[in-house]
């Protein structure tokens, strides 16, 4: 672990056998972390491909994408369990595996249910992955075990393969068929095996914790919660939200969930999820600064697609290419970040309103500029800003948790409910609510249209009724798009207004602990567990 990789001297990792150059050491972690974050179940790029192979709608598509999401999250509250019980080389193998398998199954099942349950482990073992490698680069990204710059590394790895797997997936597609990406992964996993048998010893720490004390049963049940939340975003539109008896029975098996781990965390020593942690200030901020600033960016699920698809007339490599331009927005994001919250410390506050100053500004270019000419070049500045707003207010607010005053052992309950709230919710509910937004923005706007051809002129009138049909839904897409950019914009204009007001001068300074006292801390919960007798 880190505490034993340079106790003096230069860093190095004693994992790696030493005809490997020290100064190379970190970046093969780093190349294993790439490929494990390529591999994550389903590519939602390749959706419309799926879509037309598989007999699968659009939204069995996202539900698994979004289960890989809620794995992610769900394994948060025990990755360091995990961690402290295997050696890193056990996790990446063991990881590896398990990704090469759920890519095997994700290229070839056409069974919604598998599918979706292949994404939920892909995405557990994902993050174990991801977390194996990262920690043991920590101390050689910040010595000082500097949060906010770790985080700075973990998003800029993070959020450019989420656009650069979009751009991979898709081309790949477009060259061959979707199921090639998969076959891609396995090969780079089973490279990753290969360089991990070879280059990775299996060194265990000074400390075996066993795996015991951990709430499996709370585990499920948060799982089941945040899988019957999700399946209510995603598929409520198509079943016609509660009127149908799907969206009524997810609501009813969520709320059970839900109700039964907050009765069972008023007793437990150890829940999965503790109230300490649910109930933490800056837990609790960060879950409303999610809320509102996700869904003013969930016109990038709702809107984008369709207007350069439909309106702009982009093919799917034109629409990929827009990729680009959130890419460089969130190196740019994450530079800023770097230099000036990481390093010069500077205020959550002063973060938060550049933050949302870019989201105004981004809503502000569409609703201004959006129309049937826009060139593609022209994307560049709104996804540019897009790209930057997102991936600062992630860093920032995750930082503000380990600042949060929390204990160790509650610290990482305190990151399940910032991975659900942030990527989970950030990626579902604000688009549910967007979308049924424009869905009946567009029916009013397109009747008020309708109405007005009786008095267009005879040219128009003597076109096709289809046509005539068309016509009037573009126009009332673009008008509706219009119309909610306009409120977005104005509830951004509201938030920065309330943040400008608002009285936090509170700076980063959130210092890790030390791997030892990490270690004390999990053996004293295994030794208090509910479940050691």
């Amino acid at each position: 672990m880190a505490d034993w990789h340079a106790p003096s001297g230069p860093f190095d990792i004693p994992e790696v056998p030493n005809f490997i150059p020290r100064r190379l050491k970190p970046y093969l972690f780093i190349f294993f972390v790439l490929i494990v974050q390529f591999s994550g179940g389903v590519y939602l790029a390749a959706a419309s491909d799926m879509v037309g192979t598989t007999a699968m709608m659009q939204e069995d598509i996202l539900m698994a994408g979004y289960a890989s999401l809620i794995g992610l999250a769900i394994n948060f509250a025990v990755m360091f369990r995990i961690k402290f019980r295997f050696s890193t080389r056990i996790q990446l193998l063991v990881c590896a595996i398990v990704l090469i398998v759920a890519n095997l199954i994700c290229a070839s099942t056409t069974s919604v249910p598998v599918l979706v349950i292949t994404c939920f482990f892909a995405g557990w073992f994902r993050m174990q992955a991801t977390l194996a490698c990262n920690s043991t680069i920590q101390l050689w990204l910040t010595p000082v075990r500097d949060m906010a710059i770790f985080f700075c590394y973990v998003y800029i790895i993070v959020d450019s393969v989420i656009q650069l797997s979009g751009i991979a997936t898709v081309y790949t597609a477009f060259s061959f068929q979707w199921e090639y990406m998969h076959w891609i992964m396995t090969g780079l996993l089973a490279l990753m095996i290969v360089m991990v048998l070879i280059l990775v010893k299996p060194v265990r720490g000074p400390m075996f914790i066993p795996l015991l004390g951990i709430d499996w049963i709370g585990a499920i049940l948060w799982a089941g919660f945040m899988m019957c939340f999700t399946f209510i975003c995603v598929y409520g539109n198509y079943f016609d939200w509660w009127d149908a008896r799907e969206i009524i029975g997810a609501t009813l098996i969520g709320l059970a969930c839900l109700v039964i781990n907050l009765w069972r965390a008023s007793f437990l020593h150890h829940p999965y999820i503790s109230f300490r942690a649910m109930k933490n200030r800056n837990v609790i901020r960060a879950t409303g600064i999610y809320l509102v600033f996700f869904t003013l960016m969930a016109t990038e699920h709702v809107f984008e697609h369709s207007y350069a698809a439909n309106i702009l007339g982009f093919d799917e490599t034109n629409l990929i290419d827009l990729n680009w331009y959130v890419f460089f927005g969130i190196i740019a994001g994450c530079a800023f970040t770097y230099l000036t919250f990481a390093l010069r410390k500077w205020r959550y506050k002063t973060m938060t309103l550049i933050a949302f100053a870019l989201a105004a500004m981004y809503l502000a270019y569409f609703y201004f500029f959006i129309d049937y000419g826009v060139e593609k070049e022209m994307l560049f500045i709104p996804l540019f800003l897009r790209g930057a707003a997102s991936v600062i207010i992630s860093i920032v607010f995750l930082t503000s948790i380990v600042q949060g005053g929390l204990p160790f052992q509650v610290f990482p309950q305190a990151l399940t409910i910032n991975g659900f709230t942030g990527a989970v919710m950030g990626a579902t509910l604000g688009p549910a609510i967007i979308g049924e937004l424009l869905r009946h923005t567009v029916a009013k706007n397109a009747a008020l249209l309708g109405a007005t051809i009786t008095n267009a002129n005879t040219d128009i009138i003597g076109a096709p009724l289809d046509r005539l049909y068309g016509m009037v839904q573009i126009q009332a897409l673009v008008v509706s798009m219009k119309e909610i950019y306009g409120w977005l914009l104005i509830i951004a204009l509201a938030s920065l207004s309330l943040i400008l007001i608002s009285g936090n001068l509170a700076r980063p300074f959130a210092i890790f602990p030390k791997w030892s006292t990490i270690r004390r801390v999990i053996k004293h919960v295994v030794r208090t567990s509910d479940y050691v007798s």
